[in-house]
């Protein structure tokens, strides 16, 4: 499997990447999302990591995770995870680019964490049952909570200060940011080939951040600022540690990630609330349009979405679907930022954009080879 596969698998909560984001991308996922983390081998681990979640599933006397479907089903999961990840990530951008709203993250990201939550209580509970909750202590998952604020709130201060383009494309350095943590910290190795292809992918992120982050004459041509740029690599290794962090806590609290991210988000969420009083700026709440308390909602309405599509997704596809599918989400939001960017097609940035993105490709494309090698 790939990082896009394993950072879906991870979950998507309030971050509006794909990897993210990212149950994000977080899921982002990409690039947002449970990966890598405590073995020899890069790819082992993400093996690995697909047959542990097999083993934590429910009994024989416990009721089962959905079977998988056919596959018009799993398409249309498919269609709803791609559709709710682009709309996230949009909405979102459209409620930060008010100055009301620009610094009131916490907040934002407290409310998605409390989404995320009751999401996964209705999945779990009889009436579904599609997941079986277990508990562990406020102690053990303190951490982990915290990178997950992290892996949120910094990629969401990225979106708010940068245009969807650069926000997107940088999120694919959340990859070889990956490998070098583990290759740092566990001695894992990656495929020379795969080495290889992240090399663009790394380059086209860095043209991306000089080309866009240059001013423009025209008013119209959205850029990103330099302080959009330090929150998108902040939120990168932020992101990344998470991901490292995440197949860990798998092994050692012995949970899927449905398990995890259940007891996870209302931590997070009350964690949150006893630093808000004194980081988030507040708007003025008589003067909040009723619209912007709409995309507010639509945008909990996208995390539930893309929570529960990507349990249906996990469940009935594999790899190679998962990571079209992450691919497909990158290349829209891409297409899409642009074209609201204002920027011409003959931009500068745009051969940046070509080269992140096919690098990333030739990347999975490498590592899916490899898999089946096995």
């Amino acid at each position: 499997m790939t990082d896009n596969y394993r950072t879906e698998r991870a979950g998507s909560f309030a971050s509006s990447s794909t990897e993210t984001a990212t149950l994000h991308e977080l899921t982002k996922l990409d690039p947002m999302e449970d990966s890598v983390q405590n073995l020899k081998s890069q790819h082992d681990d993400e093996e690995k990591a697909a047959e542990e979640d097999e083993t934590l599933l429910p009994k024989d006397d416990e009721k089962k995770e959905p079977a998988k479907s056919s596959f018009a089903s799993a398409v249309v999961w498919m269609v709803v995870n791609t559709l709710a990840t682009i709309g996230i990530v949009f909405t979102n951008k459209a409620i930060f680019s008010d100055p009301q709203w620009k610094l009131c993250q916490l907040t934002f990201a407290s409310f998605h964490f409390l989404v995320t939550f009751l999401t996964l209580y209705i999945l779990s509970r009889p009436m579904f049952a599609y997941f079986t909750p277990r508990r562990a202590s406020i102690k053990d998952l303190l951490p982990l909570s915290v990178a997950m604020c992290l892996n949120v709130i910094l990629p969401n201060l990225s979106l708010a200060f940068s245009s969807v383009t650069f926000y997107q494309i940088a999120r694919i350095l959340l990859t070889p940011t990956v490998a070098l943590m583990n290759f740092v910290l566990y001695k894992a190795m990656l495929p020379r080939n795969a080495i290889l292809m992240l090399i663009p992918a790394c380059l086209g992120v860095g043209m991306v951040s000089y080309y866009d982050s240059l001013p423009s004459n025209d008013a119209k041509v959205k850029t990103t600022s330099p302080l959009g740029v330090f929150f998108a690599f902040t939120g990168i290794f932020a992101s990344s540690l998470y991901t490292v962090w995440i197949a860990s806590y798998h092994r050692k609290l012995q949970m899927s990630s449905m398990q995890l991210l259940y007891n996870q988000a209302p931590i997070a969420s009350f964690m949150l609330l006893y630093v808000i009083p004194f980081v988030d700026t507040f708007p003025d709440w008589m003067t909040v349009p009723v619209n912007r308390w709409l995309m507010i909602l639509m945008s909990g309405a996208f995390a539930s979405l893309i929570n529960i599509s990507q349990f249906f997704i996990i469940a009935q596809t594999g790899p190679v679907s998962s990571t079209v599918v992450g691919h497909l989400k990158t290349c829209t939001i891409v297409a899409l930022g642009w074209m609201v960017s204002g920027r011409a097609i003959g931009d500068k940035s745009v051969l940046g954009v070509f080269v992140a993105i096919g690098g990333i490709v030739g990347y999975s494309v490498v590592m899916l080879q490899q898999q089946q090698k096995k």
